[in-house]
């Protein structure tokens, strides 16, 4: 596992936030969960990324992304993201998380690259695939329920 980031800047640092983009894959997919976050949805284009699997993780609600060959990882690309939005999403990623460069299909159209949050923490990483649908049957209400009232607190409403 690698150290937590000591600031917001430290994973984001060889991003260029003002072009590049994001491979999201799950509770990010949702657009409740970006809208909590974030006030409003960014662009994005479905994509895959050959060699990955969205993995369930032992406790967490939400997946990590961690190579399987032969596998696929479905998911978004978020474009037009901007700095303040870069930041945000660092924040909301668990310390496990590493921010590295992803080749995904089909080749997004901007012109920076596409970047994603995998897991680096195998003791985590279940056997099984972390699964959308069910995360959006069980899960996905007290989920983003949790987001929205933090993000109303943050803006000084209860």
């Amino acid at each position: 596992m690698t150290a937590p980031h000591s600031t917001p800047a430290d994973r984001l640092a060889p991003v260029d936030t003002a072009v590049d983009a994001l491979f999201v894959y799950g509770t990010l997919r949702f657009r409740r969960i970006l809208t909590a976050l974030l006030g409003h949805v960014p662009p994005g284009t479905p994509a895959t990324a050959d060699g990955w699997r969205t993995a369930a993780l032992r406790g967490r609600p939400y997946p990590g992304l961690v190579a399987a060959p032969g596998a696929t990882a479905h998911g978004l690309v978020l474009t037009g993201l901007g700095p303040r939005t870069w930041q945000i999403l660092d924040a909301f990623e668990d310390d496990a998380y590493v921010l590295r460069p992803l080749t995904v299909e089909p080749a997004p159209a901007h012109r920076g690259r596409t970047w994603a949050y995998l897991w680096d923490d195998p003791a985590q990483v279940c056997p099984g695939d972390w699964e959308a649908d069910v995360f959006a049957g069980e899960l996905l209400d007290a989920y983003a329920t949790r987001l929205e009232t933090a993000a109303r607190i943050r803006r000084g409403r209860r």
